[in-house]
């Protein structure tokens, strides 16, 4: 995609202020640059950049260490943002017959296209969803709300039993293999080794025993049993 608009950053900002397993606040301007330029696949150029006009446009301010936080205003802005792409990705599945994973691609290119009204209008018409097709409360407030419940599956402890909530969705190649793998929300999920070294875990799903990257672990979230 050229060039990301000031909500997609809002977006990737707001995930990296209200972390949950990957999502860790970052300090030092380079490092908060560097996070959001990883998460959107752009040089850490234009993230610092984008950040400096943010910062200029009242919506970022930097903190103690230079990390950048969102200000009332930024938070409510990027609030909305979400919101939007849960709906529309919602839109997607339900109405437009798209898979879950596909679902997050096109929501980025249409985060424009729909305005405040038509967003109602098509949330009217779905019924008032609760989660976006990834597990993603479609209200930022509840989200923040449950993420206390919440944790990475990679930081459970062997012989954790839980219930994949949440799919991180900032690696579209990832996301698509989680559904490949059926590890989707609702799924039942055990931590039965975890092997460091080796930079993986072993999980049980539906009495299946697998392997799994941490990395891939840490972009999934669970409600521990």
């Amino acid at each position: 995609m050229a060039g990301h608009s000031v909500d997609e950053y809002l977006e990737t900002i707001y995930f990296l202020a209200f972390p949950i397993g990957e999502y860790r606040p970052s300090t030092g301007t380079t490092a908060i640059a560097a996070r959001v330029a990883e998460m959107l696949g752009v040089s850490r150029a234009s993230a610092g950049e984008m950040l400096k006009r943010l910062e200029a446009d009242g919506l970022v301010e930097r903190g103690e260490q230079k990390e950048a936080i969102l200000t009332a205003e930024g938070t409510e802005r990027a609030k909305r943002v979400v919101r939007k792409h849960r709906i529309i990705e919602r839109f997607l599945t339900d109405f437009m017959g798209y898979t879950a994973a596909e679902s997050h691609v096109h929501a980025d290119e249409l985060g424009d296209t729909f305005t405040e009204e038509m967003i109602e209008r098509i949330n009217d018409r779905l019924g008032h969803p609760d989660r976006c097709p990834h597990g993603w409360p479609v209200d930022p407030d509840f989200e923040q709300r449950e993420n206390a419940d919440l944790a990475a599956l990679a930081e459970l402890e062997p012989g954790t039993r839980g219930e994949i909530m949440r799919l991180a969705e900032h690696d579209g190649d990832l996301l698509h293999w989680f559904y490949e793998e059926g590890l989707v929300p609702g799924t039942a999920v055990e931590v039965r080794a975890a092997q460091p070294a080796a930079g993986q875990l072993e999980i049980a799903v539906d009495g299946n025993v697998r392997a799994i990257a941490e990395k891939a672990a840490q972009g999934i979230y669970v409600r521990a049993a």
